[in-house]
């Protein structure tokens, strides 16, 4: 990609590039002369074209034209470079090439190496580098007005080559350290060691004689500490300590770094044989993954945020979206995905605080988590449209508690830690059974128990026509997945035994007359039908407006966010049948199709494959689309019922970050849950991947234009390659000595061992839509 800039033009022929670190932040190393983010991919960018920005030069400047700007980033090491021409007065030009990395092996190192090489001239040239402390959160527009600096005034200190800065945030008074280490190769420099501190910035000049051709790199390495990191001294005494001792040793960090990135892309990394821009995306996708959640993350306390680490959307709270993102972790890095669901555990007193709150034992979790697990969730909401600020009754989402406890049980089944299930994970699970069996009523008329005050995943109904903000009663998703939470905590106590089982029961006071409850409730739970047999998404759904679906196309293009359009016309996504995300299709992600039935049976309410079929469609036809998530769930959805449809809406959800298709949101952070959705998907859905205590399942369905698929997953001590095409899916276990396992496909089952490998045929099968 290329264009040009607006750069400054010394009259004593000098040329000038700043480079910044940003203090506080291990995962930015960040030098700009033109300061604009690519990343090099064969896709459109529709509503994120490159815009350049004016260098940052001295005052009375010129302009200095850009010529062949490139930005590349290798995936597979993590490396971002940046090339490109500077031409100055009488045509000089200046070449430079900058390479930057954040160590995957050293959560704490960045390192940045910028090459300058001067072609047809010979002279000086000044640069500037330093350490930024002045960082704000400005990226989303929404938060205009509120405080957007959150760091104390810097203290910074220098000593010789090193450069100390330490702060801390205003809220949480973490104390943060970054060090920077300078080092000069290939020409004759000399710089102020002594600096300049510039408001909250400090600023090295170094004055560089450069020889025609000749190359002159710059080597800033960069150690970031905090206060939450363990068996340190203090931030600043780590970070400085870090970069005497192997910030000489550039290479043997890049070699370290390679390293660790291969290993990860050995577990992670997933082949599609299909169009090659599917496959450059997918692995951007678990990129950014990797870059939020690593080996490294295993040892925080630290939750999902729903935008990463990528931007400020949000305000890095941690919502629901660990539902997607724990299955591609709980079968590479189960010990990642275990602290993960120990962030929940951490916070559980919280969420025991907000259900005591409204009356009612148990754990009641947040939509929007933070550091100490309270609800963050704004209570109004800004529409743009409008002008007007509205309610946000996203509090009732109740059903993040529900994602927490099928987190929990999923993550047990692939690892058999009986040890954390007894510790953990069984105290999760049980305290979000007891808050909603408190929240279950019965009614004797029908002798069924009903749940009132929700919200579903479906975020546009907050409430009936007549009673917004009241929440929904009997929201299908939330009582089947009850149903379903309140088996598990049953099945808990029969798969623990002895001391373990008895140490469970003491410490949460179960009784008979509790687990009693929580099996007729999951025999009992009210689920709505629609006449014709289409489940219903609520209570009253069925009685509800058809909505005008092309009339709102032709005139608004982009209608995922029917709430603010209706809203700003003062009417009410409460009154129409329609989706902002699937809500009911949600059980078929969760459950699958066998085991939603299953459920669904076991309430009372057998539902034929026929009838299941004919729910997705009815709820395609009336989704906006409005979540990145949704395309994921439908995709995943359709897998077994539309191959065709299937891969059109997982090319779609694998371009929605790229393309910025909700019109802006991408800016503010990538979406994590959807990123990780897509990598899930490929092995859930294409592969048809399942597994519970007994077994592990495959029901391939590969879409015409997927000829193949391949990638690792681990399951109770192995790690299994995969490699699946149309005519066999041919399993290798690599060695191990953890007990063997037993596989099924089709009619076919086998047991097998560390080191054995098996060949399944293919079964066709016929869509059934």
């Amino acid at each position: 990609m290329r264009h040009k800039s607006d750069v400054g033009n010394s009259r004593t022929h000098r040329l000038v590039c700043v480079a910044t670190t940003r203090a506080g932040c291990v995962d930015q190393a960040e030098v700009v002369c033109v300061r604009v983010a690519h990343i090099r991919i064969p896709l459109s960018l529709r509503r994120g074209r490159c815009v350049p920005r004016r260098y940052l030069l001295p005052p009375g400047a010129g302009t200095i034209q850009t010529l062949d700007e490139r930005r590349d980033l290798d995936l597979r090491v993590g490396v971002s470079t940046r090339h490109v021409t500077l031409v100055g007065p009488q045509n000089h030009r200046l070449t430079v090439l900058q390479r930057s990395f954040v160590s995957m092996d050293d959560a704490h190192l960045a390192v940045l190496e910028t090459t300058l090489v001067p072609l047809g001239w010979s002279g000086p040239i000044t640069l500037r580098t330093g350490i930024d402390a002045g960082v704000r959160n400005t990226n989303v527009a929404a938060s205009g007005g509120a405080d957007t600096t959150h760091l104390a005034p810097p203290k910074f200190t220098a000593s010789g080559d090193i450069t100390l800065c330490e702060v801390q945030t205003g809220n949480s008074e973490v104390r943060i350290a970054t060090a920077v280490h300078l080092h000069l190769a290939g020409a004759v420099g000399t710089w102020d060691n002594t600096g300049a501190r510039i408001g909250r910035r400090y600023r090295n000049e170094i004055e560089l004689s450069l020889v025609d051709g000749k190359r002159a790199t710059l080597t800033k390495t960069a150690a970031t500490y905090t206060s939450r990191d363990p068996a340190i001294a203090s931030p600043g005494v780590a970070a400085v300590g870090r970069l005497r001792d192997h910030a000489a040793d550039t290479a043997g960090a890049r070699q370290r770094d390679e390293a660790a990135w291969q290993r990860l892309w050995q577990r992670f990394g997933t082949t599609l044989e299909a169009d090659p821009r599917s496959q450059l995306v997918l692995n951007l996708h678990i990129f950014h993954l990797l870059q939020t959640l690593s080996p490294h993350t295993a040892d925080l306390d630290a939750g999902v945020p729903a935008r990463g680490l990528h931007g400020e959307g949000y305000r890095g709270h941690v919502f629901w979206d660990e539902l997607f993102v724990l299955p591609v972790l709980d079968l590479r890095l189960p010990n990642v995905a275990r602290a993960l669901l120990d962030y929940r555990w951490h916070r559980l007193d919280a969420a025991r605080t907000a259900a005591h709150a409204i009356g009612r034992p148990g754990a009641l979790f947040p939509l929007q988590s933070g550091s100490d697990g309270q609800e963050e969730t704004p209570t109004q909401l800004y529409n743009h449209q409008s002008s007007r600020w509205m309610p946000d009754n996203s509090r009732r989402q109740w059903h993040v508690g529900l994602a927490v406890a099928f987190n929990a049980w999923q993550h047990f089944q692939v690892t058999a830690d009986y040890d954390w299930l007894a510790d953990r994970g069984a105290e999760l699970i049980i305290e979000v059974t007891r808050f909603f069996a408190a929240s279950a009523v019965h009614d004797p008329a029908d002798d069924r128990f009903h749940i009132s005050g929700v919200m579903g995943p479906d975020e546009y109904y907050d409430g009936y026509p007549d009673s917004p903000g009241k929440g929904l009663r009997d929201n299908t998703y939330t009582n089947v997945m009850v149903a379903w939470i309140c088996d598990r905590a049953g099945e808990i106590l029969n798969r623990l035994t002895g001391h373990a089982r008895a140490d469970v029961v003491d410490r949460l006071r179960i009784d008979d007359t509790e687990l009693a409850l929580w099996s007729r409730l999951g025999r009992s739970l009210a689920v709505s039908i629609h006449a014709d047999g289409i489940l219903s998404q609520f209570d009253g759904y069925e009685t509800l407006l058809e909505f005008d679906w092309t009339s709102y196309r032709d005139r608004c293009g982009n209608i995922g966010r029917l709430d603010l359009i209706l809203e700003a016309e003062n009417d009410s996504t409460n009154r129409y049948k329609l989706a902002k995300q699937p809500d009911v299709m949600m059980l078929v992600y969760l459950l699958g199709e066998e085991g939603l039935r299953q459920q669904l049976a076991r309430l009372g309410y057998p539902l034929s494959q026929v009838d299941l079929a004919r729910t997705v469609t009815y709820y395609l036809e009336r989704t906006s689309n409005g979540s990145t998530l949704s395309r994921v769930v439908s995709a995943s959805v359709l897998a077994q019922l539309d191959e065709s449809r299937s891969w059109s809406l997982f090319r779609e959800a694998l371009i929605a970050d790229l393309d910025d298709t909700q019109g802006g949101t991408t800016r503010e952070g990538i979406h994590l849950g959807a990123m990780a959705g897509t990598v899930d998907l490929v092995a859930r859905s294409f592969a048809g991947l399942q597994f519970d205590s007994k077994r592990i399942s495959f029901a391939p369905r590969l879409p015409a234009r997927l000829a193949s698929v391949s990638f690792q997953f681990a399951y109770r001590g192995h790690r299994i390659d995969v490699d699946l095409n149309r005519e066999a899916l041919h399993l290798h276990l690599l060695p191990s000595t953890a007990p063997p396992i037993r596989f099924e496909s089709g009619p076919t089952h086998v047991s097998l061992a560390g080191g054995e490998v098996h060949d399944f045929p293919v079964i066709r099968h016929l869509s059934a839509v």
